[in-house]
């Protein structure tokens, strides 16, 4: 008999058992990048934490499919519906032209940057990729719908939602009242209530576009358009960070239930922020940190996951480099340990057992990193203890199957990655000349490259 499988759910404010919609697989939507910058680790967090979730959901047999929509256009530099797109923020920073095109040319480059993390980070690839920028269309047609049921208004600045005609505004999380403390009346006094947003800013400079008026989607009607398109409504999970709960997500809960009468999504899950010291970490400031910030400290990505997945997805985390240098030294143990032991064992179903009851308890990867070396320690066969320990790697996502090479872990971060393709193409031009400077510059950040008829491999000295 399956295991049963628990979530805790923002919307009904407690841990509940996970139950499918309908026959099939797990329509699943993540709130995903606004591509205007590197991503940094904290955002990095929440990709981690839905990679975790969905091969979980595969641990239990469910067949997934997964949308993380790319943000290029309409999301302000804050919730209040007022300020700069943080695309167009791009382009100033980069002295790009103010076009569409251009601010697209900006997406598609860092968009490129994040699929890079994605994959240094051992996530999986999810079906849909969707760009906003491409959807205007399904936008529009959501926003008539609310217009026809006399559900917007029309101020100065854009088309807006009239939160009065959905009294259960503000379920999610319980921000069901308007608080003095968290108004924005004061930031656009035609709006009729601070709770109303905006489901289109006009601009005419840069804008598609419609019956309104030319401009550009509201950041939330993007991800209602997407999530209906691509997963139909109601779909079964919907993730974010925390911070998206008050405005963003009710705001999407809004919109959407409003426009189609039916529910929107049945489980809501949120991760909570990554800090350094007392601050949540931000793409301004001195705690913005990469992976690639990490490839300079010699860190691999791997090593960030599996720092990650010591501390529960719901649980405010700090990063240190400290407990980054732990979790690869607990990384490095176990793949010493595990690289000297055959591969012909079979999987202990005690242990799996453990490891599923701890998975399916609302993603507990702490305890779950803790069984590998309670495996470890067990007096059953080494090559079952490989078996077994590789069967958890599957929801870990930690790539527990590398080999270590004279004790030196192939752990290569991802700016070497990058010269030794670099090299390759310098060396399948021919220019040679090239190809020797790059070698000296993988050998200044402290590795050696050997060549072979089957390429080349890097080890860290």
């Amino acid at each position: 008999m399956p295991k049963k499988l628990y979530f805790y759910n923002t919307l009904g404010k407690e841990k509940q058992e996970f139950t499918k919609l309908e026959k099939g697989g797990v329509r699943m939507y993540n709130c995903g990048p606004t591509v205007y910058n590197y991503a940094h680790i904290g955002n990095l967090r929440a990709y981690v934490f839905v990679d975790t979730l969905r091969r979980t959901l595969e641990w239990n047999d469910y067949k997934v499919e997964q949308v993380i929509n790319v943000t290029d256009i309409g999301h302000l530099a804050s919730n209040e519906d007022d300020g700069d797109d943080k695309m167009t923020r791009a382009l100033k920073r980069e002295n790009k032209p103010f076009t569409r095109e251009a601010m697209r040319e900006v997406a598609d480059f860092y968009f490129g940057k994040f699929k890079e993390d994605l994959e240094a980070l051992n996530i999986k690839t999810p079906e849909h990729f969707p760009f906003a920028s491409d959807h205007i269309k399904e936008d529009i047609d959501l926003i008539q719908k609310l217009v026809e049921k006399g559900a917007t208004y029309k101020i100065s600045d854009g088309l807006y939602f009239d939160t009065s005609t959905f009294p259960d505004y503000g379920a999610l999380g319980g921000i069901a009242q308007e608080d003095g403390e968290h108004s924005r009346i004061g930031l656009n006094t035609e709006k009729k209530s601070s709770r109303d947003f905006a489901l289109w800013k006009f601009n005419e400079e840069l804008g598609y576009e419609a019956p309104w008026g030319k401009g550009f989607p509201g950041w939330h009607i993007e991800c209602s358009a997407m999530s209906e398109k691509y997963l139909g409504q109601p779909f079964d999970i919907h993730t974010g960070g925390i911070d998206h709960i008050p405005v963003h997500h009710n705001n999407e809960i809004a919109q959407s239930e409003k426009a189609n009468d039916k529910p929107y999504a049945l489980f809501w899950l949120h991760n909570a922020h990554l800090n350094i010291g007392e601050e949540k970490m931000a793409k301004s400031g001195e705690n913005f940190i990469t992976l690639r910030t990490l490839a300079e400290h010699g860190d691999s990505p791997l090593t960030y996951r599996y720092l990650l997945l010591t501390s529960h997805y719901r649980t405010p985390m700090n990063f240190s480099w400290e407990a980054l240098k732990a979790s690869g030294e607990a990384r490095k143990k176990i793949l010493e340990t595990l690289s000297g032991i055959e591969d012909d064992g079979k999987v202990n179903q005690e242990y799996k057992n453990k490891f599923t009851d701890f998975i399916n308890d609302d993603l507990g990867t702490p305890q779950a990193l803790a069984l590998i070396f309670e495996v470890l320690k067990s007096t059953i066969p080494d090559a079952n203890k490989k078996a077994t320990i590789l069967e958890f790697d599957k929801v870990l996502g930690i790539k527990l199957d590398e080999k270590v090479l004279s004790e030196v872990l192939i752990e290569v971060p991802i700016a070497i990655k990058n010269l030794l393709t670099e090299r390759e193409l310098a060396r399948s031009k021919k220019d040679f000349a090239r190809a020797d400077a790059l070698r000296g510059e993988i050998e200044d950040l402290g590795y050696k490259v050997l060549d072979s008829e089957s390429g080349a491999e890097v080890l860290k000295k």
